[in-house]
């Protein structure tokens, strides 16, 4: 199995990194100097910084409740899309923080993520507020204090670590290995989609799905027998607990797109890919632009604009998805968002060649 392997190359990599003291005042994150080769502007760097900072700002029993080993296999796959009172997550609950620890765990964010990421996982919060208007429903809990952060390892450029960020509809899952960093696997989406905020109408995920249905109904009668696949939507291939599945390719072939649709194809995988820092990104979507011949798109759904559809962008080495869900009523307000990494989620692969 996946976790078990992953469990094997960490093992190896690592002797069981646990907590670790920290300096209150961190001023570089350690092991800038013994790691020459990466470059103080390099985000992996500042990433780490950022962590470096939170932690600092931490009393010893909310480390104690925030960081754990590296090695930690239930941790690593303690994610989920379902709301407090239904799963359990650990790590700093956000509910429960000062304002300048609450602020420190989004610079970890804002370092990790695009200004497009951070702002989705603003936008995700914000919409899960909105849920929170009768307290408890039974033993459910909604709300933005319902997301957790955890750390697994020490944070540093010359060893791997990661961190966690989740709640209802979302799960970042950040791995940091020397200067790379990948989000695979991580689950966005939301609930709603639409809300008004401060008077502004927020919509959750607009770009892409609007580079979806541009990109669906710029096909022909021929290319669409060959993309949409059944006439209504399906729930998620890859949530959690799905780590050791790969489905088998489907939909049209990036080979049968025309040189524009092939364009719309690259622009529909860089909003997912994007919500990455700029720099971690622009190396994923360059080795995605070699694999251009061996990726697919398919739909399920009408391809009508605004109607509730799903749709997978699947390559060698990455997976991304979109899944609207009918619990909760309009399926286009409910929705489940995949992305993951083939054979690296959570940095797997860099940490085999470590």
């Amino acid at each position: 199995m996946r976790s078990a392997n992953l469990k094997s190359c960490v093992l190896l990599a690592l002797s069981c990194t646990g907590l670790s003291l920290y300096a209150t005042e961190p001023q570089q994150p350690a092991g800038v100097q013994a790691a020459s080769k990466i470059s103080p502007d390099d985000q992996s760097v500042k990433v780490t910084a950022a962590a470096e900072a939170l932690i600092a700002k931490l009393s010893d029993a909310e480390k104690s409740i925030t960081v754990f080993k590296f090695n930690d296999e239930d941790q690593r796959l303690r994610w989920s899309n379902l709301p407090t009172g239904i799963f359990e997550r650990k790590g700093l609950r956000m509910g429960d923080l000062k304002p300048v620890q609450f602020d420190a765990v989004m610079a970890v964010l804002k370092a990790t993520l695009s200004t497009e990421g951070y702002q989705q996982v603003i936008d995700n919060m914000a919409g899960e507020e909105t849920l929170n208007t009768g307290g408890r429903r039974g033993r459910v809990v909604f709300g933005k204090d319902e997301y957790y952060f955890s750390i697994l390892g020490s944070p540093s450029v010359t060893e791997p670590w990661m961190w966690q960020f989740g709640g209802h509809h979302l799960a970042v899952n950040a791995t940091i290995v020397r200067d790379k960093i990948t989000l695979g696997p991580s689950l966005t989406g939301g609930q709603p989609m639409h809300y008004s905020k401060d008077g502004k109408q927020i919509v959750q995920m607009a770009e892409e799905i609007a580079s979806a249905f541009e990109l669906v109904n710029s096909l022909d009668d021929a290319q669409k027998k060959k993309t949409v696949l059944a006439e209504r939507f399906i729930d998620m291939a890859l949530g959690p607990g799905r780590d050791d599945v790969r489905p088998e390719p489907e939909g049209i072939s990036a080979n049968d797109l025309t040189e524009p649709q092939t364009m719309l194809l690259k622009r529909l995988i860089s909003e997912r890919v994007g919500l990455l820092n700029d720099e971690d990104a622009k190396v994923r979507l360059e080795a995605i632009d070699k694999q251009m011949a061996e990726i697919r798109f398919s739909w399920r759904g009408p391809v009508k604009q605004g109607s509730p559809a799903y749709y997978r962008v699947q390559g060698p080495t990455f997976f991304l998805e979109y899944a609207p869900q009918q619990m909760g009523g309009d399926p286009n307000e409910h929705v489940h968002a995949m992305y993951r990494e083939f054979a690296n989620d959570y940095g797997e692969q860099w940490l085999k060649a470590k």
